[in-house]
């Protein structure tokens, strides 16, 4: 999949900030499926010996899946909406291989089920299509009120 650089920012989907952001574009986004591509920087929390270490994968892959559950709060950009995500659960989770800093990897996600604020994601990562990681996560978004 080709990178571009007119995508949608992540920051109108999820409530992360730096130093905790994990995703940099939605290269794709419906009401069932997200892909995401995020580059891998030197100066990242989750990066050890120059290799993103599986903490970093993992947030990556609920932040990905987070933009799907995520979108509804999110519809009227200008909005000053706050939202906090929780991982409830990981199902299943197979690590692979770990990208190194300067890699840009793309994270899918597609939901298999949700009721109201709480879903189950199936999601994967790649880097130059190797898979990175793939799992199965529960995830629960709630608005939070100023």
């Amino acid at each position: 999949m080709e990178i571009k650089e007119d995508l949608i920012n992540i920051h109108h989907f999820l409530p992360h900030r730096e130093p905790m952001l994990m995703a940099d574009y939605i290269l794709e986004l419906t009401k069932e499926k997200v892909v995401t591509s995020f580059e891998i920087k030197e100066d990242n929390i989750f990066v050890h010996n120059d290799e993103f270490v599986e903490a970093g994968l993992i947030e990556n892959l609920a932040q990905t899946c987070s933009s799907i559950l995520g979108q509804s709060f999110f519809e009227n950009p200008e909005a000053d909406t706050k939202v906090i995500g929780f991982i409830t659960n990981i199902k299943k989770i197979e690590l692979f291989a770990l990208p190194k800093t300067g890699d840009k990897i793309i994270s899918k996600a597609s939901l298999i089920s949700q009721y109201e604020n709480i879903c189950t994601i199936f999601c994967e990562t790649f880097n130059q299509g190797e898979l990175l990681i793939r799992a199965e996560i529960n995830l629960f978004i709630q608005e939070v009120k100023s």
